[in-house]
């Protein structure tokens, strides 16, 4: 579940496996997803509940099915089409009271009536694609994974996007890709006159479903952004130790923004590896939250962050990192995805990023440690994340939409994950200490205590 860090565009954006398709491929797999936690809460649909572990009032749980196919229809272009299912099989009104993902619609209940979720059935993926030459077209339906605008894949279920992707290989040792994103169907994203919320998608997202609603509810896909999104990159890797890549993004309407990472596998000291990464979201004219009132348009300013990370993975099976970011305090949005809930809950490709609790290491003034550790015993793999943000003082829209100052959240999250044949499963710990989560009795902000949550993830592959 922990993200995977960057890597190469050509196999991260596209997947270049996807392009020697013999013929014709199904694949898929089944999941069952469930998360519980101590931590005192109300819940939009059951009031009133027990916030003890495993318990109903503060458990989520989820399943969801993915069956894709890929094949040929002629030399040199190939399709892909992905079905995802959905469905809590009624658990939320019986062992649970939340979904894992905002995708499904939702009947809230008042009074003693409890409400439902419906279960709800989409095409993630739809695309067709030709290679010509060293050069591979991508047009239709499909997962993305760039620095800033991405498919968050550690939920149920991912977010999609409709897109056209180029990348060319002719240059030696040099990836040059092209991007076009037309819609999207994340919860919450950068989008409308500035900063929108949609308010169904609102509810599923911020009361409901525990991933803060990755995929918007009914899976629906809307424009992306004011008016779509550009994005151009290059990725080198001429000198072989070192990857060296750069995007830029030109989201309609919003923001221009860019990335830049080096990734040096050392060889000054054997198996030591040294990333460094920076970025800058310049927002266009003024950001509006929908529903906002405490916050007045105005004049908006850069946020920008940068990021280094040391690892050694000289001892067999054990790998070890430390990483540290900083972001600017004068900034709004998040160094984070800008396709999902970016003043929310979105993921950031920053080393930092913590285990579980996203939206917290790419928000303005935030300067965060993690180390990570991961060892694989052969019969199973066991991993370690430690995680520590604190956020300063920030400008009067920062602290209206992201974070307030003097914000501290710390994460310690232990993982062991094995394989049964076809059957993937990973247990998880994670304690989290937040002065914005887990309030006391008045909501008094700063007032957030200490809580432990417990998680169960089986995948059946096929």
């Amino acid at each position: 579940m922990k993200l995977v860090k960057m890597s190469l565009a050509a196999a991260v954006l596209l997947g270049a496996s996807a392009f020697a398709i013999d013929n014709i491929k199904v694949s898929g797999d089944a999941k069952l997803f469930y998360n519980t936690n101590d931590a005192t809460t109300t819940n939009v649909i059951n009031h009133n509940v027990d916030d003890s572990l495993f318990s109903k009032g503060t458990s989520a749980a989820d399943t969801a099915l993915r069956v894709g196919m890929t094949g040929d229809l002629l030399k040199g272009v190939s399709f892909g089409v992905t079905g995802y299912a959905i469905s809590t099989l009624g658990l939320e009104n019986n062992l649970v009271s939340s979904t894992w993902t905002g995708a499904h619609d939702a009947r809230t209940g008042t009074g003693a009536t409890y409400g439902e979720v419906d279960d709800q059935m989409w095409i993630g993926e739809a695309w067709l694609a030709t290679t010509m030459g060293k050069t591979t077209a991508k047009l239709g339906r499909m997962e993305l994974d760039t620095p800033l605008a991405f498919s968050e894949k550690w939920s149920i279920v991912p977010n999609t996007f409709d897109a056209a992707v180029v990348i060319n290989q002719d240059i030696p040792d040099t990836t040059l890709v092209g991007a076009w994103v037309g819609k999207g169907n994340g919860t919450n994203a950068v989008g409308g006159l500035g900063l929108g919320t949609d308010n169904e998608s609102t509810l599923l997202g911020a009361g409901l479903a525990f991933d803060g609603g990755v995929v918007g509810a009914g899976a629906n896909y809307t424009t992306f952004a004011h008016g779509g999104a550009y994005a151009v990159a290059a990725i080198n890797n001429s000198f072989k130790p070192l990857t060296a890549q750069a995007w830029y993004y030109n989201v309609a309407g919003v923001a221009d923004a860019y990335w830049l990472q080096a990734d040096w596998a050392c060889q000054l000291v054997k198996d030591v590896k040294v990333g460094v990464q920076y970025a800058d979201m310049s927002p266009k004219g003024a950001l509006v939250v929908t529903g906002d009132t405490a916050t007045t348009p105005g004049t908006t300013k850069d946020s920008s962050a940068y990021a280094v990370k040391l690892a050694y993975e000289g001892i067999k099976d054990f790998k070890i990192s430390a990483a540290y970011s900083e972001v600017d305090e004068e900034g709004v949005l998040k160094i984070a995805n800008v396709a999902t809930n970016n003043l929310g809950g979105a993921q950031s490709k920053l080393y930092t990023e913590a285990w579980m609790n996203y939206g917290y290491v790419g928000a303005p003034g935030a300067e965060s440690y993690n180390v990570t550790a991961e060892y694989d015993a052969g019969f199973a793999k066991f991993a370690a994340y430690y995680t520590d943000v604190t956020i300063g003082t920030t400008n009067a829209l920062s602290r209206a939409l992201a974070k307030p100052d003097n914000t501290n959240m710390t994460e310690v999250a232990l993982t062991a994950s094995k394989s049964f044949g076809p059957l993937d499963v990973t247990l998880a710990y994670f304690s989290t200490d937040a002065s914005d989560q887990n309030l006391d009795a008045l909501g008094t902000a700063g007032s957030g205590r200490q809580y432990n949550t417990a998680e169960a993830f089986l995948t059946l592959n096929f």
